[in-house]
């Protein structure tokens, strides 16, 4: 199902969750919608679902308008953060309660809903748990319980607020993995909500970034990355340096470097990432001491002080190769920094 949502607009009291969002939601994509707490991806999320009503605009499923739809008209399975499964129930019973609860045309033979209930365990890999209560179950096995409910309905759109934020860093990537490539195997249209970027990069074939109630960029994991748009993103999604310089003139001066950038004229900042800076090497750059080593995994993490402008301090990722390599700069050592890849933007305003 393809979902389009056209000047929607939500205010909490003073609070404006979202302002002016327009969004196409792709049939059979697994889209993200990302953000910091407070950015407006739930409260999105829900009035997709029809589980608030917006102030303004309107949600098309399939070209319908679906403002005044029911939650169970819209077809809409919903995942919970934290699950909502019925304590009193065994996951059988939680997986059938959907279809339990229906009435007339539409309630399933029993038969039938043991079927379908049998088809989704051995779908979400939870053959011979049937009897067990979700007190007896790990995190990562009630959320699978979860979605299983979700799909029960034989939902049009799969919506997730927040899936594996209850869950430890392992089973949360075990999970992933696994929800893509049960994405890929049910075709659903899916929408799920994180703060999480790594997730959010690693699952979806698109990512809407959301900041303040507006969506600030939509487009893929890699475009995020390497192509932000503002500087919310370049600094929501992945790490940055940020040093103050100036434009005029179509070049930009940071800290007594000189670049090429279409920045206007004033005040600006650049942006580069700490694995897009180069350490060493002829031609311009930065000289700086270094301050810190400090080793992460396979890279190495310096932290180096500029000696022009305002002596800002910078982070520098060395990727494995580099950081095994005979001459590794140590702390007080003297080197040069050349941005490989960078992004100019105007100053903020002072507050």
């Amino acid at each position: 199902m393809g979902i389009k949502i056209e000047n929607l607009a939500k205010r909490f009291g003073d609070f404006v969750a979202l302002d002016d969002v327009d969004l196409e939601i792709r049939q059979g994509e697994l889209l993200a919608l990302l953000g910091p707490s407070g950015s407006g991806k739930t409260t999105l999320l829900r009035i997709i679902a029809g589980l608030e009503h917006a102030d303004g605009g309107r949600v098309l499923l399939d070209g319908q308008d679906a403002t005044r739809l029911s939650v169970q008209a819209r077809r809409a399975g919903f995942v919970f953060q934290h699950y909502a499964l019925f304590r009193h129930l065994n996951v059988r019973e939680n997986v059938a309660f959907g279809l339990r609860v229906r009435r007339g045309r539409e309630r399933w033979p029993d038969a039938r809903i043991r079927e379908r209930v049998r088809e989704l365990l051995q779908l979400v890999q939870l053959e011979g748990l049937e009897e067990r209560y979700p007190a007896q179950l790990s995190g990562g096995q009630r959320q699978r319980v979860a979605l299983a409910r979700a799909l029960a309905i034989e939902p049009r759109v799969l919506l997730l607020d927040e899936p594996f934020g209850a869950l430890d860093a392992q089973v949360r990537r075990d999970l992933r993995r696994w929800l893509r490539e049960l994405h890929d195997r049910t075709g659903l249209t899916t929408v799920f909500v994180t703060h999480d970027q790594e997730e959010a990069l690693e699952l979806a074939d698109r990512v809407a970034i959301l900041n303040r109630g507006r969506i600030e960029q939509l487009c893929s994991p890699a475009e995020a990355y390497d192509r932000p748009r503002t500087p919310f993103v370049y600094s929501f999604v992945g790490e940055v340096n940020r040093l103050p310089g100036r434009a005029q003139q179509g070049r930009v001066q940071v800290a007594g470097l000189d670049f090429a950038a279409d920045a206007g004229d004033g005040p600006v900042e650049l942006y580069v990432r700490p694995e897009d800076l180069c350490v060493g090497g002829d031609g311009p750059g930065w000289a700086a001491t270094v301050l810190s080593s400090l080793r992460s995994g396979p890279r190495l993490r310096l932290r180096a002080r500029l000696d022009e402008g305002t002596q800002d301090e910078v982070e520098i990722d060395l990727p494995p190769a580099d950081a095994h390599a005979p001459g590794v700069p140590r702390p007080g050592d003297r080197v040069r920094l050349a941005p490989r890849r960078y992004g100019v933007f105007p100053a903020s305003p002072t507050p």
